[in-house]
């Protein structure tokens, strides 16, 4: 958490903000965030223009003038904020960690509580090797049902630790993976490879329909989560299991469950989700 449609919901809002900015100088109160010197990380986005706002899974990317790319993990607690001008009081950012300050004045802030979350300036070459590392986009076209397919039949983790792993999807985390396979009906222990055929379209249509559906409604706030405005996003309304533990299945009425999975908590209903088999699109 921040998962992809949080990240989208911040790159949609900050594009607005900042595109075209050109930073001045940047200050670092935390920087336990860099995987870099401060100065060395300052020398390599000072002076540069931001061309445009783009995401890469959980990824906040800002394109610079010269080839250079800014790329914030936003962790757990992370949020990108921009402002016009810095503010003070109880209107001023909680947790800064790196703040870019602008030619015009303006400012944004990398507010990360926890600092649990990265920024980077990277290299075409770097960030390429970066990015060929990940998974599809799983609304992309390369996200197909026959390739999710292929891919489970090769894969003895279970279900959901693999839909968490950024080499296999690109941007899934467990709010969502606990989302899709509830619409899926596949119980998140279940091994990858036991998904049928059957099965894995259903996963594929819920994983889409449920990123988008949290796109539109600009994300899940479970505590710290918040758009580029510092709004909270909706979806959190809408979930059917996850966080849900000892509550009804909107669908069935059944008590939701949670386990653990590799140390993870996972959320289920255990008649929606039979541990084998049984998966129906609801």
């Amino acid at each position: 958490m921040p998962e992809l449609p949080e990240a989208e919901t911040i790159v949609r809002g900050l594009r607005r903000a900042v595109v075209g900015e050109r930073i001045r100088r940047v200050e670092t109160p935390h920087p336990d965030v860099l995987r870099t010197s401060p100065r060395s990380f300052g020398a390599r986005v000072r002076g540069r223009r931001i061309e445009g706002v783009g995401r890469r899974g959980k990824n906040v990317l800002l394109p610079l003038d010269g080839g250079r790319v800014i790329a914030v993990n936003l962790g757990m607690t992370g949020a990108l904020l921009p402002f016009p001008r810095l503010p003070h009081g109880p209107q001023a950012p909680t947790h800064p960690a790196v703040l870019f300050h602008f030619e015009s004045g303006a400012v944004l802030v990398f507010d990360d509580q926890r600092r649990f979350g990265t920024v980077e300036a990277l290299d075409p070459e770097e960030w390429g090797e970066r990015h060929a590392r990940m998974g599809p986009e799983p609304l992309e076209e390369d996200f197909t049902t026959e390739g999710l397919r292929q891919a489970l039949r090769r894969s003895a983790s279970p279900i959901r630790s693999w839909l968490l792993d950024q080499r296999r999807i690109a941007g899934v985390g467990n709010i969502y993976a606990s989302e899709a396979l509830h619409l899926a009906g596949i119980h998140p222990a279940r091994r990858a490879r036991t998904v049928t055929a059957r099965e894995a379209g259903l996963l594929h249509e819920a994983i889409r329909d449920v990123l988008q559906a949290a796109i539109d409604l600009g994300g899940t706030t479970i505590r710290d989560y918040r758009n580029a405005d510092g709004q909270a996003g909706e979806y959190g309304r809408r979930l059917h299991v996850y966080g849900r533990e000892g509550e009804p299945c909107r669908a069935c009425g059944a008590g939701i469950r949670r386990t653990v999975i590799s140390n993870r908590s996972a959320y289920f209903c255990p008649s929606c989700q039979p541990r084998r088999g049984g998966a129906r699109r609801r």
